[in-house]
């Protein structure tokens, strides 16, 4: 058996038994969490999506593109998807694979279920294996596919959406197959988009649902893909990582489903950031600090949330997503760091700046060592005075291992689809609508 074969066989087989309840209902938080992102960022980059629609001019079509009021051809809906969806870097991911999950993959499935008229539990069954598969091949070629620069979001989240568009759809195990194919000579994603101010990262989500998109397309007209493309000193595995040694890790890890692991993003940064922020907060509200009063804070983390994500020099608001010393600074100063902590106005303001220039990150072995069971940081804040107070955080809200509550994750979701400009009560149906979603999906576009 090929690598290819192992590792669809361990997929199919993994799915042949029903799918407990709990993770069904994972399943439409995923979505709400999805939806709630991807409306927000419609409004979060809503200048450069009008230039972009008023210079492309998509084609009409049938489509419902989230959060814009229109529809459209399926492929430019679902571009535009991907792009909004992680827009604001709000969306779900899991620190094992190092890879956002849900934005590339609802991308592409909502526009097919409108399209093709699927059921909700069909929809549903099928974006669990889509985590599924993205999760499982990220942890098998995780770290050192992000060393040689890759961004999983983009390389693994494709071939998700070819195995859990290839489900929705009926297709054949031949066409699976194929479409599988073309996923992985279509995967493509770097990390240079997190360096200089770049404002491509969303670009890596958005062109993993086009190209997913496309690989089912390729297979449904009967295009014939290699019969082993993970394999071989010209794969998909080789390319990835160097190497062609591969130990492909088994669905099911832990014995739970990847949707299952994912976390919930209370910050509006980078995951990455988001224990040391954490830290702020708590320090803020234990001992309500006055940043003026603050001479030097360091935080010790992991090695990952050290690389790239230790700069002070903060362009706009895409590299203060990206920054320990931003997202610190802003904790203390404000107490959360939400979207507003996050916008063009906030990230210029002369206060924080300065308190960020006060931070400095280092990379602590331990932590590196702990990584990713545990995703630790330890902030030392030291006053003026010689005072000095340390916080440790080893599982940031949002974590399985500390989970936002029914009201948080509400109060999250109303906040980002009223900042895209719907009301209260609109976002509430919206929710109830998921929670009780049963049968035909059709209502639930006229919310979007």
């Amino acid at each position: 058996m090929n690598s290819t074969e192992l590792f669809l066989t361990r997929l199919t087989d993994f799915f042949k038994t029903r799918i407990p309840d709990r993770v069904m209902d994972k399943a439409r938080l995923s979505l709400l969490d999805y939806l709630g992102v991807t409306l927000a960022g419609t409004k979060g980059i809503g200048d450069k999506i009008a230039n972009y629609l008023k210079y492309e001019q998509p084609e009409p079509g049938g489509i419902t593109a989230i959060g814009l009021g229109r529809r459209m051809n399926i492929k430019d809906a679902v571009f535009l998807n991907g792009l909004n969806g992680h827009a604001l870097d709000f969306d779900d991911g899991t620190n094992t694979g190092i890879i956002h999950l849900g934005s590339p993959l609802f991308s592409v499935l909502l526009p097919l279920a409108q399209r093709y008229g699927i059921e909700s539990d069909k929809f549903l069954k099928a974006a669990i294996i889509g985590y599924e598969t993205s999760f499982t091949m990220a942890v098998s070629i995780q770290p050192g596919h992000k060393e040689m620069g890759y961004h999983a979001t983009g390389t693994c989240g494709v071939l998700g959406i070819a195995l859990a568009a290839s489900y929705m759809l009926d297709f054949t195990w031949e066409q699976t197959v194929n479409a599988f194919s073309a996923a992985c000579v279509s995967a493509t994603g770097m990390l240079k988009v997190l360096d200089d101010g770049s404002e491509l990262k969303p670009y890596n989500a958005a062109k993993s649902a086009l190209l997913g998109l496309t690989s089912v397309q390729m297979a449904r007209a009967g295009f014939m893909g290699h019969p082993d493309p993970l394999g071989g000193s010209r794969g998909y595995l080789k390319m990835m990582t160097g190497r062609e040694d591969i130990r492909l890790e088994k669905p099911g890890m832990n014995g739970t489903y990847a949707i299952e692991k994912t976390y919930t993003k209370p910050y509006a940064a980078c995951r990455y950031c988001h224990p040391a922020i954490e830290a702020a907060i708590n320090i803020r509200s234990r001992y309500g600090i006055l940043q003026q009063a603050v001479s030097s804070i360091e935080v010790r983390t992991y090695y990952w949330a050290v690389n790239n994500h230790d700069h002070t020099v903060i362009p706009g608001p895409a590299s203060a997503k990206m920054s320990i010393p931003y997202g610190v600074a802003a904790g203390l100063i404000w107490g959360k760091a939400g979207l507003a902590e996050y916008s063009s106005g906030r990230v210029q303001d002369p206060d924080i700046l300065a308190l960020a220039a006060k931070v400095r990150v280092l990379s602590d072995r331990e932590f590196t060592d702990l990584f990713p069971a545990m995703t630790t940081a330890v902030l030392k804040l030291t006053l003026d005075s010689g005072e000095e107070y340390t916080e440790r955080v080893d599982f940031p809200k949002g974590e399985p291992e500390n989970p936002l509550t029914k009201d948080e994750f509400s109060e999250r979701f109303t906040e980002l689809a009223v900042y895209s400009g719907k009301t209260r009560e609109e976002a509430a149906a919206l929710m109830d609508y998921v929670n009780s979603m049963k049968g035909s999906m059709e209502g639930l576009f006229a919310y979007l």
